[in-house]
């Protein structure tokens, strides 16, 4: 049903402000560099639609999770099918046990799955796992990855450029005695984690990363350090923890686990796998996959987890991306597209870095030099990530921003963006970027 109707989108906006929490459904749909969400009529392959009609070049793909393109006909087809069948839910079908087996074939940690709605759940879930098999309360994660929106993860360092400053709560209404829980350290910063492991290791119930954190931009593992990660979890008998939430089908089928080698205790995935339909699961060793309820103590149920819709979304959509070629496509298209950004940015003298992984990317703005942790990119400069973000918009190409503070947010394609929607934003950038410095 289309919405091209309703009021203009200042107006709209101003209007849901009246009865919807901070006028939108979710916070970071509220894009801080427009003042207002992006508000959508409609959304064909790689392209979204204003509720004026003005079409989009879309670099934000719902946060990442419509891989394939937008309306991709496949998964249109799958969730078409499952409303013929009613709209099944809080019941099993021989879907879920048909996903969860292509799982257990293409994702390395993968011996047995299960399945929720959000990628919040289930990384909720894996320390709950993880906690119970150990003993252990304490839990590691890196400076800025972001696992999600429940209790454990609101927190950060007060100062944090400083591995000693205290633990605080990020969020209102977390408690501040939950830090005493949680040992944060540097991303890709070997002497640090190793420190942490040395005074905390015999402690800890669980290390989580995120394998390519995504969420500051795009900042890889460094050479060894995965390794690293995995070899002290193991020596210690900590459970490690691949949150692939966002991760997951960037780079390859089975992830950064299964390209680098490197197989987690447990995994995390949601975003990508049923493109766009809300679905998550946890993964990992059948031991510790059968601590879950009813044939262990731990506890996990929902009436919408493995929502039937989102089960035959997401085997349509591995489908798509089993087809051969399909990874080599999207990495290729990453290595040309990334480098001809920088291009562009270089020759308009405007100080930015672009650093991508697969079909997800991050433009760092006042930064030159190689981002290889989360401190790295504090420096962002957001006025200028504005007046990029503005004018592209005008022009009819959408970066979506998360954020007005920190390291930016990320960007990424789908595979139904063509060569000529790239020629058309590398022209829209080009005459944006050369505009910037002389504002």
């Amino acid at each position: 049903m289309s919405t091209s109707s309703v009021v203009p989108a200042a107006d709209l906006f101003t209007h849901a402000q009246g009865v919807l929490a901070g006028g939108v459904s979710a916070s970071m749909r509220l894009n801080p560099y427009l003042g207002r969400p992006l508000y959508v009529d409609r959304g064909e392959g790689p392209y979204l639609y204003g509720l004026d009609g003005k079409r989009y070049i879309d670099f934000n793909m719902s946060n990442g999770a419509a891989l394939l393109g937008h309306d991709h006909p496949a998964v249109k087809e799958a969730v078409l099918h499952g409303v013929a069948l009613g709209i099944i839910c809080a019941a099993e079908t021989p879907f879920h046990e048909r996903l969860a087996a292509r799982l257990v074939e293409i994702i390395p940690a993968a011996e047995r799955v299960r399945f929720s709605s959000v990628g919040s759940e289930v990384t909720l879930v894996a320390l709950r796992i993880a906690r119970h098999a150990t003993g252990c309360t304490k839990y590691l994660k890196f400076d800025g990855h972001f696992h999600g929106l429940t209790e454990p993860w609101l927190y950060r360092r007060d100062d944090p450029l400083h591995e000693t400053s205290a633990i605080v709560p990020s969020s209102g209404g977390v408690p501040a005695s939950g830090a005493g829980d949680l040992v944060i350290v540097p991303w890709n910063d070997v002497a640090a984690f190793e420190r942490a492991i040395a005074g905390h290791g015999d402690e800890l119930a669980a290390v989580f990363c995120e394998p390519i954190h995504y969420n500051a931009g795009c900042i890889p593992a460094e050479p060894g350090f995965l390794e690293l990660l995995r070899g002290r979890c193991t020596e210690r008998g900590i459970v490690f923890v691949m949150d692939e939430v966002l991760s997951g089908f960037r780079t390859h089928l089975g992830g950064v686990q299964a390209q680098s080698g490197v197989t987690p205790d447990l995994t995390t995935h949601a975003k990508a796998l049923a493109n766009g339909l809300p679905l998550a699961s946890v993964s990992g060793r059948e031991d510790l996959m059968l601590n879950l309820a009813p044939t262990g103590p731990v506890v996990h149920s929902g009436t919408y987890s493995g929502h039937l819709l989102s089960v035959l979304a997401a085997l349509a959509t591995l489908e798509e991306l089993s087809q051969p070629g399909v990874f080599d496509r999207i990495n290729a298209t990453a290595e040309t597209f990334y480098r001809d950004l920088q291009a562009v940015f270089d020759r308009a003298g405007v100080p930015a870095r672009v650093q991508g992984m697969g079909a997800r990317f991050g433009i760092y703005f006042g930064i030159t030099e190689r981002v290889r942790t989360w401190s790295d990119a504090l420096g962002h400069d957001h006025d200028l990530n504005r007046r990029f973000t503005a004018g592209c918009f005008d022009r009819g190409v959408y970066f979506h921003a998360y954020t007005r503070q920190g390291p930016p947010g990320h960007s990424g394609f789908s595979l139904a963006h063509s060569d000529a929607d790239f020629a058309e934003t590398l022209s829209v950038v080009e005459t944006v970027a050369r505009g910037l410095l002389a504002a």
